[in-house]
Formats: structure tokens, sequence, C-alpha cells
């Protein structure tokens, strides 16, 4: 069986996750913490990118992805053989 989901999770993310339970601020009226905005500020610094949006799940960011880079219907996709249904279904949500 070959295993794609095997989290790599170490002290440091178990005490900020404790941490952010512990503060009692999960969201703010705008659907994110302090957290989120801490780490898009310093992915978009990571990437060298004026900006950086966090999403909920692998879905919403390929969707996110294929939306950016105008993919629209009747565009040709080349998807891995190997993948997620999610890799698929979002080329159908871009159409």
């Amino acid at each position: 069986m070959i295993r794609i989901n095997v989290p790599q999770i170490g002290e440091e993310e178990i005490e900020a996750v404790v941490n952010v339970l512990k503060s009692g601020v999960l969201t703010t009226g705008l659907g994110k913490g302090p957290y989120v905005t801490k780490f898009e500020e310093s992915f978009a610094d990571f990437v060298q990118a004026k900006y950086s949006i966090a999403v909920n799940s692998g879905t919403a960011a390929l969707h996110a992805a294929l939306m950016a880079v105008g993919v629209k219907n009747g565009d040709e996709v080349l998807l891995p053989s190997f993948t997620f249904t999610a890799t698929a279904e979002t080329v159908i949500l871009c159409s």
C-alpha cells in the first residue's frame, strides 16, 4: 500500500494548536484568527509574493489556483493518474 497521508506534526505544531484553543479566539468576523493572518503574511514573504490566502482544504486551494489562472469551460487540463478525486472535481467546478 502506498501511504500518502502520513502527518508530519511535531511539538511546535501541537503547542501552536493548544495556544489557539486556550486563547478562545478561533476566528474573527472575517473568518480568520490572528494565527491565520500571521501565516498568510509569513507565507507571502517566503514565496516572495505580494499576497497569500489561506483556505480550509486542498480542494479549495486547487479551485482558487485554477480560477486564478483563468481555467474555464472547454479548456484542456492535464491531471496525474494517481491523485484524489478533488483534482478532477475542481476542474469541473471551473466550467
